[in-house]
């Protein structure tokens, strides 16, 4: 498969492109494969990528001040990945993005995404509404983690993410959701019993 045909489509899915400028955009991409369990990034260190994700699955976590994991977002095919506010400022950040399966990415570095904004004025229109989605699923985990049951929130998790459980442990998808793996076993089992 052609290493720009899930981005390119992707992009086109929001904002028309001649040939010229697609091109434009494919030559300023470089790719990246990452073996499961490395780390794209680490903190302390500046994120100088927005990946999209060919193949592959990772996860993007901080370490909260007990020193727990807090999963921020799961990446799978055709998603984004980034530490925004370290890409943005190229200062460093406290996030960690590590491999859960071997990957492969498609990004722009920071030098390259401005390039791409100079010759392809379009891509502040992909941005926006890239930027909008991200707040809106940003928006909607903060009213699900404060409104809703624990069993609402895995619920709609598994409704927006439905392949992500046969591709992660269990303890991930726990810390994602703010609740401890064995609350989340306990949990499951109520749910398959009360089927």
């Amino acid at each position: 498969m052609d290493l720009y045909a899930q981005i390119n489509k992707s992009i086109l899915d929001k904002i028309t492109l001649t040939e010229n400028e697609l091109l434009v955009f494919n030559q300023l991409l470089k790719s990246k494969t990452v073996a499961k369990k490395s780390y794209m990034l680490r903190a302390g260190e500046v994120c100088n990528f927005e990946g999209f994700v060919n193949k592959g699955c990772l996860r993007k976590y901080y370490i909260d001040e007990n020193g727990q994991e807090v999963i921020i977002q799961f990446a799978i095919e055709q998603m984004w990945i980034s530490d925004i506010p370290s890409f943005s400022s190229q200062q460093p950040g406290n996030i960690y993005i590590e491999a859960l399966e071997d990957c492969e990415l498609v990004y722009l570095t920071p030098q390259t995404k401005e390039e791409l904004l100079k010759q392809v004025p379009q891509f502040e229109r992909f941005y926006r509404i890239l930027v909008e989605r991200y707040l809106n699923v940003l928006q909607n985990r903060l009213y699900f983690s404060l409104s809703k049951t624990a069993q609402d929130k895995y619920i709609d998790f598994l409704e927006h993410y439905p392949t992500i459980p046969q591709r992660v442990p269990q303890h991930y998808i726990a810390s994602y959701l703010g609740m401890s793996p064995e609350f989340l076993s306990k949990l499951r089992k109520r749910m398959i019993k009360d089927k």
